[in-house]
Formats: structure tokens, C-alpha cells, sequence
């Protein structure tokens, strides 16, 4: 049977406070209190350095029933990023054939606090009402100590709006995944905090995939000889990342194939000319319904963000690159969700392609970014 720790409250910057139980490690851990809404997938949620510094209220009401395994982490060493992890039951065993040891397990040997058996529909209410807050799990003898110190303590930490935290979650160096089969393209893919399913994608697709650390400058890039450009997800605020659109700006510049994803999305946006902002409570789930401008297909989405860039579903306006268009937005508040130069050369989307966990809708996009890089390919042949 799972063992837990004592009393634990959870305590928002607003006053608002949770009363639960620990569970994996015990003492105290700050972050951004956000919801996700998927059904499954809290492994990969956990592990995705998107949700660093974030502390993941998950909706579902039962957590825990896989376990754990060494295969679904979206770290490379299988770190988990989120900051605590919010949950109303915690499944009492394990039951699934792939599972080598339980949630609680995982969160004890990597330092992870959890607080469970609270309202979490009473909570995730609160955050669409009021927006994502800041907030602190206290457990064990954190909990005892008096909720003005602690409500103290959680208004002290520095806010998400003005965050940096690529360069926190990035690689530290160069590596290489190396294709299945016969090498059909070399992409450079920017870690802005990628997750693991993002390269396999591509490697699965004949791939050479070269990744490299945030704000690696393009002159380096160049030495792999690139058929394509990558920028993946990533947490913390856009608006930071100047040194990344100054990047882009340049391969844009050099008419090199760029495909982006989530932070990507926000970065190719900005080299573009827009802005950015933060979203109230953002989109974290696995059922978040897009639809494409310039298709009118529908697809139903894996997301997680909380900045968005400004703009109108659907617009046109012109770039130093050439002129571009709001390719995607959402259908529940009409949020950008992908944007691209009208030529094609450069696109990128706001949700998780490669879908883990997720719906499959939206994969094909790694197709389109080789289809880019096939062209592209033939127009230098023929030239």
C-alpha cells in the first residue's frame, strides 16, 4: 500500500487556502498553481520542462493507477520539471504491466511534493475565475508553521510574467539522434525545453537531428549544414527571449525551412513583429480544439502554455520576411495557435504534435516541415 505523509496545505498568493494530505516527498515547494485536464498522461505532464516552476493541479480524479516506467518520461534523463503536483485521490496500487514502481516512489527519490485529497474542481473553479496564481505546497512540519508566514513566503517568489527559464531547462551541450534508416535530412533543433517525443518524431521520419542549447548562435548552426530549423517548447515568458528571435530573425533572413512548436510558435511570432501576453489561465490539456484557417480542418490538440501572441483568427499582415498570416486559432476563446510566412518557408503552432500523451491529429505537421525540406531541396538542385 502507498504511504503518506501528514497534514499539508496548499496556499495561494490570493489567501485562498487547501487543506490535504502529503504524498512523495515532504516540505515545501513554490511555483505557478495551473491546471491540465487531460485524462492520462501525468507522467509526461510531469516531466515536461514546459511546467517547470509550475505547480500541476490535474483534474482528473484519480491518479497514480499506471504508475511509473522508464519509457514515457518527455526529459531525456527522466527529470521531472513541475515544481508539485495537486491531486484530489491517490491510487492506493499500481495496476499496469509496463509500471516499475509507483507515482509516489518517483516523487520521493526525485525531491517532488505532492498534496492530495483536496477539492480539485473546487480549486481548478477558482483558477478560471481569478487566473493561474502563484501558490506553495507546505507538508509535513512546513505545514505547521502559521499561514501568514506561509501566505508571506508564497507572495515572495518572482511571478512567471518577466520569467527566463529556458536557459534553465536547456541542454547544456550538443547532441545528435541519428535516423531510422537512410538519412533523408539534418535539422538543428533549438531545446528551448524539448521534450522527448519532439526528435523521435523526426528521427522515425529519417531525420539526422542535431539539438543544440537556447540561444545557440546561428553562425554555429551553420556548421551542420542544416536542411531545416526546429525551436521547440520551453517554459517561462516570451517576452524574455530576445536573444532567440534575434536567431530566427536571421534564418528567416537566410530562407532556411523553420517549424515551431509552443514556445517556437511565440518566438517566430515575435520575430514576425508580434506581441505576446499571459494568457489568464492558460491551455494545459489534451482535448483543446483548433482549427486551421487555411483548411478549415479541425484538430483536437495537446496543449500546454500560458502566453499567447496577439492576434485575429485568420489575419494577414506583412513581415520583413514577406507577408504572413494567424494560420490556427482556438475555438474555445479564438487564441493564436499557429502562424507562417505566406510563402510556407516558415510555420509553427502553439500545440504538441507529437502528442504525449495526446490525440494524433495534428503528427502530419512533421510531414508538411519534410515536404518544406524536399522542396526546398530541388529549388537548390535546380539553382
Amino acid at each position: 500500500m502507498t504511504s503518506t505523509t501528514d497534514h499539508a496545505l496548499l496556499v495561494l498568493a490570493d489567501g485562498r487556502v487547501f487543506r490535504g494530505r502529503g504524498f512523495g516527498a515532504t516540505g515545501t515547494t513554490l511555483g505557478e498553481a495551473v491546471f491540465t485536464t487531460g485524462m492520462s498522461g501525468y507522467q509526461e505532464t510531469m516531466t515536461d520542462p514546459s511546467f517547470h516552476r509550475q505547480l500541476v493541479t490535474l483534474t482528473a480524479p484519480q491518479i497514480g493507477n499506471t504508475g511509473w516506467n522508464d519509457e514515457d518520461s518527455e526529459s531525456r534523463d527522466g527529470c521531472i520539471w513541475a515544481a508539485g503536483l495537486i491531486i484530489r485521490d491517490l491510487a492506493v496500487r499500481v495496476s499496469n504491466f509496463r509500471a516499475t514502481r509507483s507515482l509516489e516512489d518517483e516523487m520521493k527519490a526525485q525531491g517532488i511534493i505532492g498534496i492530495r485529497g483536496i477539492d480539485t474542481r473546487a480549486l481548478t473553479r477558482h483558477l478560471r475565475d481569478h487566473g493561474s496564481i502563484a501558490a506553495g505546497i507546505f507538508s509535513g512540519e512546513a505545514a505547521a508553521r502559521d499561514v501568514d508566514e506561509l501566505l508571506a513566503e508564497v507572495k515572495a517568489q518572482p511571478p512567471m510574467s518577466g520569467a527566463d527559464l529556458a536557459a534553465e531547462v536547456t541542454t547544456d551541450a550538443l547532441y545528435t539522434l541519428e535516423p531510422e534508416g537512410e538519412a533523408k535530412y539534418t535539422v538543428v533543433a533549438y531545446d528551448m525545453g524539448i521534450k522527448t517525443a519532439t526528435p523521435r518524431s523526426l528521427v522515425q521520419r529519417g531525420v539526422r537531428t542535431v539539438v543544440v542549447p537556447a540561444d545557440t548562435p546561428f553562425a554555429e548552426i551553420q556548421q551542420h549544414k542544416p536542411d531545416g530549423v526546429f525551436i521547440s517548447n520551453g517554459p517561462g515568458d516570451p517576452a524574455t527571449a530576445d536573444t532567440m528571435v534575434g536567431i530566427v530573425r536571421e534564418i528567416l533572413a537566410a530562407d532556411l525551412p523553420l517549424f515551431g512548436i509552443c514556445f517556437g510558435n511565440q518566438i517566430l511570432g515575435r520575430a514576425f513583429g508580434m506581441d505576446t501576453y499571459k494568457l489568464k489561465f492558460g491551455h494545459r490539456g489534451i482535448n483543446v480544439p483548433v482549427i486551421n484557417h487555411q483548411t478549415g480542418r479541425i484538430d483536437i490538440t495537446s496543449q500546454n502554455h500560458g502566453f499567447a501572441l496577439q492576434g485575429k483568427p485568420g489575419e494577414t499582415f506583412d513581415t520583413d520576411f514577406g507577408p504572413a498570416q494567424v494560420t490556427h486559432t482556438c475555438l474555445n476563446d479564438d487564441c493564436v495557435e499557429g502562424v507562417a510566412l505566406e510563402s510556407g518557408r516558415a510555420f509553427a503552432v502553439q500545440y504538441h504534435p507529437e502528442s504525449a500523451a495526446g490525440p494524433h491529429d495534428a503528427n502530419p505537421l512533421f510531414d508538411q516541415f519534410l515536404e518544406l525540406m524536399s522542396a526546398q531541396q530541388k529549388t537548390t538542385q535546380e539553382g
